[in-house]
């Protein structure tokens, strides 16, 4: 693997604002960088630059085609990428947004051809520094946990520091304590809510927003 240029490490809690330009530039330039989620730790890029998500593909050792977690800051931005089957369906992300819930949705034509996939699933984070950088970069962002593939994720910065600093571009991390479980993750491509892995939230209690 070859390695990156130096790695910048930067807490949020002191230099949020520094964070969040720092965090849109590696993103346009097609950069991978770590940071916080409302669940646990992500690696970040932006998914429709190939060498980005190459670079993530690397760093776990992923086979090629599998699909990652895009983070959207509203349902605004998400439209542009989906197709929502009914007005339930578009209720029902309102009520259970922003959370740790990730939702696999169809994509439109356009979105399928750049990604070469059918579905992806997208969430919309209930984190400041997440919606801050979606905010601004009003578009996807790629969140994978830290790790290699078959290996637990990493949640505590020091290790994270240790064994990724010399292949990402930035870390950005929290003295905040993070969630340890990564999103539940349900599929909405049918008419009623499938669950595909739960996390911190309960599949039962999302259900009852699905009316």
């Amino acid at each position: 693997m070859i390695e990156t240029k130096k790695c910048s490490i930067i807490n949020i809690d002191e230099d949020f604002n520094k964070a969040i330009q720092l965090a849109k530039k590696l993103y346009l330039e097609g950069s991978v960088f770590i940071y916080p989620t409302d669940t646990i730790y992500g690696f970040g890029a932006n998914p429709f630059n190939e060498s980005a998500v190459e670079k993530i593909n690397h760093l776990k050792g992923r086979e090629e085609g599998k699909k990652y977690i895009l983070l959207v800051n509203n349902i605004e931005t998400l439209l542009k990428y989906v197709e929502i089957k009914s007005e339930k369906h578009l209720d029902f992300l309102l009520s259970i947004w922003p959370n740790p819930v990730s939702v696999v949705l169809t994509l439109k034509p356009d979105t399928r051809k750049i990604l070469g996939i059918q579905s992806a699933a997208f969430r919309m984070p209930n984190n400041r520094f997440c919606l801050k950088l979606l905010d601004e970069l009003r578009m996807p962002l790629i969140s994978t946990s830290v790790n290699r593939s078959g290996r637990t994720p990493l949640v505590e910065p020091s290790e994270i520091k240790d064994e990724f600093s010399s292949f990402t571009d930035a870390i950005f991390y929290t003295n905040k304590k993070l969630y340890t479980e990564a999103s539940t993750l349900i599929d909405l491509n049918d008419s009623k809510p499938v669950l595909l892995r739960e996390g911190k939230f309960k599949f039962e209690d999302i259900l009852k927003n699905f009316n």
